[in-house]
């Protein structure tokens, strides 16, 4: 993980009572290193991903979801905020959303806030299975609440959550996550830890494909997840 300090750059064969001392942040080199080894992965992976076919993550989707289902964490959770999938590249998150309302439990999906170049996500629940099932669909064919709808809703970051289902474009076997770039869970759960609540429990969703062996480079405010289901059943658990 990514520490900045600020270092003293010099060339130790040189005259210091004639050179001036240059203090350089390295930090700042070495965040735009991480930046771009970022973005090179996330390219990689968008390959990755679009080559997968349907079929394959149909079947993983729900090899996964059976696995999260039995859950202990889930099934005693109350309240549960999960992304609600895109039509390809990640594993379907519609079965747990369908389980969870029908065992009646508090489900919150990801609204995005856009203000003016700042996007800030928040957890609003769902209503009903037949809400879902009517939600539009977004830009990248996400099944979406409009702006229009949120007024009045039960928001997940004042009412507490127990457990989160997490995206990502790929994860490790240490629990590093790499998103989709704009932070927007990273910056939640950072909100939600300045309350006095207990931290939810983060769960991510892993495509085989999206299980690396190498290290995903990550910086202090990036949060590791708790647990990884993965889509061939596998379930990593970081507490053990």
């Amino acid at each position: 993980m990514l520490s900045c300090d600020v270092r003293i750059l010099d060339d130790p064969g040189q005259d210091f009572t004639f050179l001036p001392v240059l203090f350089f942040p390295v930090c700042i080199l070495e965040q735009m290193a991480f930046q771009a080894a970022k973005r090179d992965l996330r390219k990689r992976m968008r390959s990755t991903l679009q080559s997968l076919s349907a079929t394959s993550i149909s079947q993983q989707s729900s090899a996964a979801t059976t696995k999260f289902l039995s859950l202990p964490e889930y099934q005693n959770a109350k309240s549960i905020a999960v992304y609600l999938s895109m039509p390809s590249g990640e594993l379907s998150t519609t079965g747990i959303v369908k389980d969870a309302l029908q065992r009646g439990k508090n489900v919150y999906v990801p609204y995005i806030h856009t203000q003016d170049k700042t996007s800030i996500m928040d957890m609003f629940a769902l209503g009903s299975m037949s809400e879902f099932e009517s939600l539009q669909l977004d830009k990248w064919g996400i099944p979406s609440l409009l702006s229009t709808q949120i007024e009045g809703r039960s928001n997940g970051l004042t009412q507490g959550l127990d457990l989160i289902v997490m995206p990502g474009m790929a994860f490790d076997r240490g629990f590093r996550r790499l998103g989709h770039g704009k932070g927007y869970y990273d910056h939640f759960l950072t909100r939600y830890s300045t309350s006095t609540r207990k931290m939810p429990f983060l769960v991510a969703l892993s495509l085989q494909d999206q299980l690396l062996a190498e290290d995903i480079p990550v910086v202090a405010h990036d949060w590791l997840v708790d647990a990884i289901v993965v889509g061939d059943g596998q379930f990593l658990d970081r507490r053990v």
